[in-house]
């Protein structure tokens, strides 16, 4: 501590705040306590979160001066989609509404992919977004063209499968 930052009539807590302003932290998981050690030195992870980063890409989409909604588009676009998709299932027409669904998330991993700031559908790191949203938007989509009655899609192996299990 300086000469000059000391004042007679300086307090212990004010001493050890100013030593504590001198230590330089490099992530808030591993900042000193009191005594000066790290708070967390062997665990990788911490139990609770203290604080979380922006996912990578999680900025505006658009311009901070353009209206909400427009700053959101990607997220807006999926969701937007998916609910045509929810209202085209209520409307009994599953296949098409079910297919809306898979098919809106398999653009939100591509547009996860592709665009570099995509706002809130961003949630995760890029490739956990892109491989959640495009996985199971895929299996929507399989399992809306298996559909019965009349699939559009038939996988042979998967009727002797059943049929082996249950018969068995």
């Amino acid at each position: 501590m300086s000469a000059e930052r000391k004042t007679p009539d300086a307090s212990p807590a004010a001493e050890e705040r100013e030593r504590a302003e001198d230590v330089t932290v490099r992530d808030a998981v591993s900042a000193p306590d009191a005594e000066g050690r790290p708070r967390r030195a062997t665990r990788r992870f911490p139990l609770f979160t203290r604080d979380t980063a922006r996912p990578e890409g999680g900025g505006r989409a658009a311009p901070g001066d353009a209206p909400a909604p427009a700053r959101q588009w990607p997220i807006l676009a999926v969701l937007l989609t998916v609910g045509l998709g929810l209202l085209l299932t209520a409307l009994d027409l599953f296949r098409l509404g079910t297919l809306l669904i898979g098919v809106a998330l398999v653009a939100g991993s591509l547009l996860r992919w592709l665009v570099p700031d995509v706002g809130m559908l961003a949630v995760r790191s890029r490739f956990t977004d892109i491989v959640t949203y495009g996985g199971l938007g895929l299996v929507i989509v399989l399992l809306a063209l298996m559909v019965q009655p009349n699939p559009i899609l038939v996988i042979p192996f998967l009727k002797d499968t059943l049929h082996f299990t249950v018969s068995g």
